[in-house]
């Protein structure tokens, strides 16, 4: 004889997969739980006219914080069309004063949901902030699309780079002017210096600060032969006459003018200038006698 068990409401039950989002919803407010591990809830129009009843700053602050996903939201989107040197957390900052001008001047009577209405002040914050940060006129910013676009177009239809000629060409303008507006364009780029590049010589990634190079330091070389050159002029200028050492000394390590060392020395300003000259003229010729007998 078979018995058949009776069905347990257990075993009727279906097991609720992992991470699936439950949503319970009556006529005025909407939850969710997410895993069990937490609950949002979401703005309804009950909650803004709680609000307008008592406009308290707690109430205040709650529906603010509610709609910080928003603006995060709304920021990332617009960080994907920003370069890197743009700071998420800048935008998400800014939007933030966009979302509290909004919700100051949101009236929930039009029947406009707050979202719709928030979403252009929150862009139009983080955009007039980048503006201001912008050091670089608009007409600038403008001339660099126009001139990218031209660019893209030429080489679509010639199927390889345009010549300046004909770049000034299609934008109406001389050669000159396009050179000036090049100019102009080509200091509007930022660069990161801890973004990762690739050396010409290496194929390794180093960060773009370890590239750059300040072509005016002096090598170990040139330092040593600075040394040098300092040393000898300290002799040198001990061979030139009390006169010309005065006028030496008051011009480059007390930074007078010719008139000035005039006054102090009672003389005309044309003869501290004669002076200056042939004492100039003598430590020239002693430098270059010293190091063409060494090299």
């Amino acid at each position: 004889m078979v018995t058949i068990a009776k069905p347990t409401r257990r075993n009727t039950r279906k097991a609720k997969p992992k991470g699936v989002v439950v949503v319970r919803q009556d006529s005025t407010r909407k939850s969710v739980r997410v895993n069990g591990r937490g609950r949002r809830w979401e703005v309804t129009m009950r909650d803004w006219r709680r609000y307008q009843k008592n406009p308290t700053d707690d109430m205040r602050q709650r529906l603010l914080a509610k709609y910080v996903p928003l603006v995060r939201n709304v920021a990332t989107r617009m960080a994907m069309g920003f370069p890197r040197s743009v700071e998420l957390t800048d935008l998400v900052n800014t939007g933030v004063i966009g979302l509290i001008e909004a919700f100051g001047n949101f009236d929930p009577a039009r029947g406009v949901k707050f979202e719709t209405y928030a979403v252009p002040r929150i862009r139009g914050a983080i955009l007039d902030e980048l503006r201001a940060l912008d050091w670089v006129p608009r007409s600038t910013r403008a001339r660099s699309r126009e001139i990218e676009k031209a660019l893209t177009q030429l080489e679509n239809e010639l199927g390889r780079l345009p010549e300046k000629s004909e770049l000034a060409r299609h934008l109406d303008l001389s050669e000159a002017e396009l050179y000036h507006a090049l100019d102009d364009v080509s200091c509007t780029n930022i660069l990161s210096l801890d973004e990762i590049v690739y050396p010409e010589d290496d194929n390794r990634q180093v960060p773009r600060i370890e590239t750059v190079q300040d072509n005016g330091a002096l090598s170990v070389l040139g330092i040593i032969e600075r040394g040098e050159l300092h040393t000898f002029l300290v002799t040198a200028i001990e061979h030139l006459t009390e006169q010309e050492r005065l006028v030496i000394s008051l011009y480059y390590f007390e930074e007078l003018t010719l008139k000035e060392i005039g006054e102090v020395m009672v003389i005309s300003e044309s003869r501290v200038s004669q002076i200056h000259t042939r004492a100039v003229k003598k430590l020239r010729g002693m430098v270059r006698e010293r190091f063409a007998m060494a090299g």
